[in-house]
């Protein structure tokens, strides 16, 4: 299931399933007023800057803005504000029914990867794996960022996925599959829910932030424990902020997947097209996708939104 692409004027929605925004936050307003100037108009949930426990806002709160976002005619596309700890509380919350019913653009990053997956994992919609407005839109994104938005999502482009820097080639090979994964820790707050995606024949991505090599280590040996790497046929590594801009630390998150996923053949590609602290394109969450790690390519094979009509 995929959603209506955006097109200027189109009203937003803005969430905050994790923590919260301050109030009269200047990064925050800086991201809205560039939605808007984008010809967006931006419509708030009721509790983007609620923090009634004192770190966040309840889970019924958080998840209720996000069911009405949905269920709301007028809102074309709904962002999420930042990431943050607590976007599990949400998932016994949220209105399933109503958000199959009425597929619209989701897009967020970090722990906003909870979301993404579980709702392409319990209705089947496309999600979108990409800036929220608070550390991506209101820190003058890039021309690479805002390029990809307006393709993927404006334009509803498909085909090769462009460079933002470098890529690498860990193990070659190619493979197609549908487009899985985001922060590590997010997609790992899901194992054992029953809102993890079933990975069979997906190709995984993965990001992360200040992340240890130690740490890393123990979070992919969790994801072969639970049988993840049986089942992909492909992983996509992005940025590492904490790792991948560290001159001293020569050991690297895609090292360490090297070696934990010896005994398998799938080929692993490592791009700066996505994670936290970079420039990001929008990578659409359960859409088939080709990655080519020997010419390093990513492709999207399929239509992530449609027209209004269509």
């Amino acid at each position: 299931m995929i959603a209506t692409k955006l097109n200027r004027g189109d009203r937003i929605g803005v969430v905050s399933p994790s923590d919260p925004v301050p109030p009269g936050d200047p990064q925050f307003d800086r991201g809205v007023r560039f939605l808007e100037d984008m010809g967006f108009r931006v419509v708030l949930g009721q509790h983007v800057f609620s923090n009634t426990w004192g770190y966040a806002a309840s889970p019924q709160d958080k998840a209720g803005d996000v069911n009405a976002m949905f269920a709301a005619p007028a809102i074309r596309a709904i962002l999420c504000s930042q990431g943050g700890d607590t976007a599990n509380a949400c998932l016994s919350h949220l209105d399933w029914e109503t958000i199959a019913q009425n597929p619209k653009v989701l897009l967020g990053i970090s722990d906003i990867t909870v979301l993404l997956n579980a709702i392409y994992a319990r209705t089947s919609l496309v999600t979108f794996h990409g800036d929220d407005v608070m550390w991506g839109f209101g820190r003058a994104p890039s021309s690479y960022t805002v390029r990809e938005f307006v393709s993927r999502l404006v334009d509803a482009e498909i085909g090769l996925i462009p460079t933002n820097g470098t890529r690498a080639t860990v193990r070659g090979g190619r493979a197609e599959g549908r487009l899985l994964g985001g922060n590590l820790n997010g997609l790992l707050k899901l194992a054992g829910t029953p809102y993890f995606p079933d990975l069979a024949g997906a190709i995984l991505f993965v990001e992360g932030i200040n992340l240890a090599p130690a740490e890393c280590d123990f979070k992919l040996h969790q994801l072969a424990q639970i049988g993840v790497f049986d089942r992909v046929r492909g992983v996509l590594v992005g940025y590492i902020d904490g790792l991948d801009n560290r001159a001293d630390e020569p050991i690297k998150l895609q090292d360490i997947l090297l070696r934990v996923t010896s005994e398998y053949e799938f080929p692993i590609l490592k791009v700066d097209d996505f994670g936290h602290n970079c420039p990001n394109t929008v990578l659409p969450v359960g859409a088939r996708v080709r990655i080519d790690a020997d010419r390093q390519e990513i492709e999207i094979l399929e239509a992530c939104v449609r027209s209004p009509h269509a």
